[in-house]
């Protein structure tokens, strides 16, 4: 597997020895870690092994982004069952590698261990060029809600791989999320004060905003282009579709917020406005009672 992940320039010694090294130029490194567990996260009848490389990394190399850093490698541990097929695991490799391409990052190592099912450990690390992180915490009434990158159309294409769709651009795009990974460190360089990866569903992840910066938060719904795709689904599956732009979750968009300025970075749009106050509210639409806010791994 290893011979299958290429090794980008920030990695000093890469996988073969007990542990890796990796140059980290501005001397602070940025970390985050995910867990993806076979019949929890994922179902192998719905994912390729190359699928579930590009998801595995995608959601980790966002939350890298979403610091306003630069990725620059990942650790995978692997667990799994001797009957893998070998094919498999080598296509989860190439997954992993090639999303790690799009940002110059590269997969420095890991574990393999015997396993009933097929589980997943994706360590991103990553490096703030010099730039502060961009936290959760920053917030201020004032400023500017923005959004880069989709929303609703891995929720929708996971609704059709339910219903018994098998392909179509939704359910592309559920298999291999698109984060908007330049979007982030070019906000953080402008002075975002807040932003996120939007993992569990638009209002919960901006609710943690809300809540670690003290403030309100409020959407308008007219900033959201639902477009075709998603207009056809819902109407497939008789669902809403803006349910799905603002409680479906793995997109991986970034959600922030930044003074008010005349021009935003390249991707980023206005979605809302940060008030006094607390919570996250649509203006002008209901949720639902029996609508989560977003995913709840305990739920």
């Amino acid at each position: 597997m290893t011979a299958r992940l290429p090794q980008h320039s920030a990695v000093l010694l890469g996988p073969g020895d007990d542990a890796a090294v990796v140059a980290a130029p501005d001397r602070r490194v940025v970390a985050s870690t995910d867990l993806l567990v076979e019949g929890r996260h994922f179902r192998r009848d719905w994912l390729s092994g190359y699928d579930l490389g590009r998801r595995a990394a995608a959601q980790n190399l966002a939350d890298v982004v979403a610091m306003g850093a630069v990725p620059t490698a990942l650790l995978v541990g692997l667990a799994c069952p001797g009957s893998l097929p070998l094919a498999w695991a080598e296509a989860l490799a190439d997954g992993l590698a090639a999303e790690c391409a799009l940002v110059g990052a590269s997969v420095v190592g890991g574990d393999v261990v015997g396993a009933d099912a097929v589980t997943l450990a994706v360590t991103a690390l990553g490096d703030l060029q010099g730039r502060r992180p961009v936290t959760r915490g920053g917030a201020r009434p004032g400023d500017v809600v923005v959004l880069a990158g989709r929303l609703g159309w891995s929720a929708a294409g996971l609704a059709l791989l339910g219903a018994g769709f098998r392909d179509g651009s939704l359910v592309d795009a559920f298999r291999r999320p698109e984060p908007p990974y330049a979007a982030g460190p070019a906000l953080a360089t402008v002075g975002a004060t807040a932003m996120i990866d939007v993992s569990d569903g638009l209002l919960a992840d901006l609710g943690h905003i809300a809540e670690a910066s003290r403030v309100a938060i409020v959407l308008d719904p007219t900033r959201f282009d639902l477009g075709p795709e998603l207009a056809a689904a819902a109407g497939v599956l008789g669902m809403d579709a803006l349910a799905w732009v603002l409680t479906g979750g793995e997109d991986h968009a970034l959600a922030a917020t930044v003074p008010a300025v005349d021009v935003l970075p390249p991707g980023w749009r206005r979605i809302g406005r940060v008030a006094d106050g607390a919570g996250v509210s649509v203006r002008g639409w209901q949720r639902p009672p029996s609508l989560a806010a977003g995913h709840d791994h305990f739920r």
